[in-house]
């Protein structure tokens, strides 16, 4: 299955499969969207899977959040792999304040 990413103002929903192949989608979809947004919502809930790539990217998006002083949260519980990054990784203390898991 192939990466859909659909919006409407700062909310984002993803469905398919995250992977090396398709990144590009992804950075395409969410570059520099923080010059644009103060805020930003991403459902995971239709995401099939995620390779290390797809998580790594996930990480940038956060970090530049945090860089850039915005709000990232990721809601749905559609990818293990990705919210066990961040509670493993070292961005646990930032973690309550920019990146929502619900």
């Amino acid at each position: 299955m192939e990466l859909e990413i659909t919006g409407y103002n700062n909310f984002f929903k993803m469905k398919g499969i995250l992977s090396k192949r398709n990144l590009d989608v992804f950075k395409n979809e969410f570059k520099n969207v923080f010059d644009r947004l103060d805020t930003l919502t991403i459902s995971i809930e239709n995401i099939e899977w995620m390779d290390k790539y797809g998580v790594d990217a996930f990480a940038e998006l956060h970090y530049e959040a945090l860089s850039k002083n915005k709000k990232m949260a990721v809601i749905g519980l559609g990818c293990k792999e990705l919210y066990e990054h961040f509670k493993s990784s070292d961005v646990t203390n930032t973690q309550s304040k920019s990146f929502t898991a619900a």
